[in-house]
């Protein structure tokens, strides 16, 4: 095995929810947080484009590796309607999915020796990308006191002459939490200042609650335009998890390096994937909105259970459809004779005890907290949260 591929971590939320399936699956009536996908399906007209889409012979064949030129166009507008700013089709890279977008950012800008501040806590992709591109992640960690937003004061303290990029995520996975448009402009002109590129994971875009909007740090810094890697698609948008399509739109020498890269890797994403996403950024967010009102629902539902919990601390989430709560009160606490001291311990003790599946803190940073998911059904999500407030109360 090479040591670039030993060192990769398998992704914690996949490993928590393949535990729970093949619990569910050998009949014990596990209830699992952990995926973050949304539990409703794709929308009826992504489908039917879909299954047009497959019976045409133009879409069984190779397609430009960049992505189709429609989708392309279909993304530059839709990025002029939501974020408010102009971008050139050509300047729009369709990927295998936000993960391959992800990988792709970093392996594009980053060398051997270059820091990446890393906000935390993290999605768990973050590190393993920027470690394989040869790159280091520097931690800016904000606890619960902060609602999990790190300061510009922070980020200067961490920077170095090294430093080559920021990863900023607003609305957040995995703590659900947003930047507010001053927040976020105050860290868009920091970055310019100091010539730091910026790679933005933007595709909570539309799950925002309460009085939270979502802010394109392009559109709030025009001037970062040239330094910024934008990344999205229609998974969490359009219930599309399994469908495959991400994108990343930056300056043109970014996008063309990244397209080179691709072109050996996966060379295009399945046609009939691209042509159901042109289906769903051309169309309105009415699938979107009805899919908000039953998580903005939930999310109300799971902190005021949790915060019920003695030792339990949990920021409401503003964005995206996690709750992050701090569990430090109830490390150390004998529970059913058994004391757990960090976060997975506690994780796993809630699985075997409770048959209840949560993401442990370790995954996104330190220990100390859970992440749990409530894009799943109202009646498992409270059946789940009150199994955990009988172990833990």
């Amino acid at each position: 095995m090479s040591a670039r591929l030993s060192a990769i971590a398998e992704s914690a939320t996949l490993a928590v929810t393949a535990k729970a399936k093949a619990l569910k699956a050998a009949g014990r009536p596990v209830i699992g947080f952990g995926a973050g996908e949304p539990d409703f399906p794709t929308p009826d007209y992504v489908v039917e484009a879909a299954v047009a889409a497959a019976k045409d012979p133009v879409n069984h064949r190779y397609s430009p590796a960049k992505g189709l030129p429609e989708l392309r166009e279909a993304i530059a507008a839709k990025t002029e309607r939501d974020s408010g700013y102009q971008v050139s089709p050509d300047d729009v890279l369709v990927t295998n999915g936000g993960k391959q977008a992800v990988y792709q950012a970093f392996a594009a800008i980053l060398d051997p020796g270059d820091e990446v501040l890393l906000p935390s806590p993290y999605w768990t992709t973050y590190p393993e990308a920027i470690a394989l591109a040869g790159a280091k992640s520097v931690e800016v960690f904000a606890g619960a006191d902060q609602d999990y937003l790190v300061t510009v004061d922070q980020l200067e303290a961490a920077r170095t002459e090294h430093t080559k990029a920021l990863l900023f995520n607003s609305p957040s996975n995995p703590t659900g939490s947003v930047y507010s448009p001053e927040q976020t402009a105050a860290i868009g002109r920091w970055a310019h200042e100091h010539g730091i590129w910026v790679i933005t994971d933007e595709i909570y875009e539309h799950l925002v609650y309460d009085d939270a909007v979502f802010t394109p740090i392009v559109r709030a810094v025009p001037e970062l335009a040239e330094t910024t890697i934008v990344l999205n698609g229609v998974a969490k948008t359009y219930a599309m998890t399994g469908w495959r399509v991400g994108w990343m739109i930056g300056p043109s020498d970014v996008i063309k390096a990244a397209t080179n890269l691709q072109s050996h890797l996966t060379s295009n994403v399945a046609n009939v994937s691209q042509r159901a996403a042109l289906a769903a950024v051309s169309g309105d967010l009415s699938a979107v909105a009805q899919m908000r009102e039953a998580f903005d629902r939930r999310r109300r539902t799971m902190v005021d259970m949790l915060a019920g919990i003695d030792g339990v601390t949990v920021p409401t989430p503003r964005g995206a459809f996690y709750g992050y709560p701090s569990v430090e009160g109830v490390l150390g606490r004998t529970i059913r004779g058994r004391t757990p001291r960090t976060s997975v311990e506690l994780a796993e003790l809630i699985l075997v005890e409770a048959e209840v599946a949560v993401v442990p803190g370790e995954a996104f940073g330190p220990s100390g907290y859970l992440r749990l998911s409530y894009a799943l059904g109202d009646e498992d999500l409270a059946e789940g949260v009150r199994r955990i407030q009988e172990l833990l109360g």
